[in-house]
């Protein structure tokens, strides 16, 4: 049976979507069996993201309301052949669709993956519960501003309602050299304000961003190397963390700061 995962946040624009799309890549490179699935319905991108948007016929509408089978709108990854993506509605955008329905679809599944990631709409209205409704585990991603640990506060307030065995944080867009400057909130402050585990931290990667809307992804580079790290925490329970200062230390990392904080 599948863990049931949903990527949450409260807060829209802290990349929620790329971080559910990449644990996904990682987890299929690891020989895993991983569905994702596209909670987030009128402002629903991860098909976008995951390069696959040319590709879809039916989508999670067409499964609810018996208009396809659930294996027809599932859209293999051409690059991962143990990864799939159920899409939202993409058209449908009014669809009555309850957490219920989504829990019918997640069970179905189950059997089948070992991973069900469930990508959340922003917000905390009826899609948040929609999409929080089958899990049974949470990542919250937050980046280290205010505004975003302030959402995520939120969203943990509401996370309490349902019955997850696991909620973990996910730092992501995190800049090193800001962090040893002082000029943003360090990964240890932001899990003291929220009280939570830190699962994983990713960095603010410029390749992350730019080949997510290309539907490609990066390897070698230092986002690639912590979603990796990311994976292995996920599955092994361990808490290994992406040290995102390692290259902003010394001599050489003051003149990368420096050089970083003019570009």
């Amino acid at each position: 049976m599948a863990r049931k995962i949903v990527v949450t946040s409260g807060k829209g624009g802290v990349g929620k979507t790329t971080v559910c799309a990449n644990l996904g890549v990682k987890l299929a490179n690891l020989g895993f069996r991983v569905a994702l699935i596209d909670a987030d319905i009128g402002l629903n991108n991860l098909d976008v993201v995951m390069g696959i948007e040319n590709k879809v016929m039916f989508d999670m509408s067409d499964v609810i309301k018996g208009r396809c089978r659930l294996k027809q709108a599932l859209v293999q990854d051409f690059r991962y052949p143990t990864l799939y993506i159920l899409p939202s509605a993409q058209l449908d955008i009014n669809a009555n669709i309850s957490g219920k329905d989504i829990e019918n679809i997640v069970e179905t599944l189950s059997p089948y993956f070992d991973y069900i990631l469930i990508d959340c709409p922003a917000g905390v209205d009826i899609g948040f519960h929609r999409a929080v409704f089958s899990a049974n585990e949470a990542l919250i991603v937050v980046t280290p501003h205010i505004s975003s640990i302030r959402d995520a506060d939120k969203v943990l307030s509401l996370l309490s309602n349902y019955p997850l065995h696991s909620k973990k944080l996910i730092v992501n867009r995190v800049r090193g050299d800001m962090i040893l400057s002082g000029e943003i909130i360090s990964i240890e402050k932001i899990m003291e304000i929220l009280g939570l585990p830190i699962m994983g931290v990713i960095p603010d990667d410029d390749e992350i961003s730019t080949l997510s809307t290309l539907g490609a992804f990066a390897y070698g580079t230092s986002g690639s190397r912590a979603f990796s790290i990311l994976a292995e925490n996920v599955h092994n329970g361990s808490k290994k963390i992406y040290d995102c200062t390692y290259k902003y230390r010394g001599l050489v990392g003051v003149i990368r700061r420096n050089i970083k904080r003019r570009v």
